[in-house]
């Protein structure tokens, strides 16, 4: 597919960042529902992204982040990624609120 503009993944951040998205993605592996959401909150911001690319393209920032902050945690600095910041945002506190979430 078409590559994602900085504008493009910053909007999907942006809605990826939404609490009621998160939880939807945090309890499911079948998520095509979840992106096609997805997909049609970016045609609002006159996106055009169907829910697989979408798919995609979360697997690859999760994947990238991921990777990027295993190698942070072992004292390299070498690795750094574009939206390292706004994903660790959303991602930083989801390995502590897996363990915390029998609490609530």
């Amino acid at each position: 597919g078409k590559h994602w503009t900085v504008n493009e993944v910053r909007a999907l951040i942006h809605i990826w960042s939404d609490k009621n998205i998160q939880q939807q993605l945090e309890g499911t592996v079948r998520n095509k529902r979840i992106f096609e959401q997805v997909a049609a909150r970016l045609q609002k911001f006159g996106i055009d992204r169907d829910w697989k690319q979408c798919r995609t393209k979360y697997k690859n920032l999760k994947h990238e982040y991921k990777s990027v902050k295993s190698a942070q945690d072992s004292g390299s600095t070498s690795k750094s990624m574009k939206f390292f910041n706004e994903l660790d945002a959303i991602l930083g506190h989801c390995t502590m609120e897996q363990a915390s979430k029998s609490d609530n």
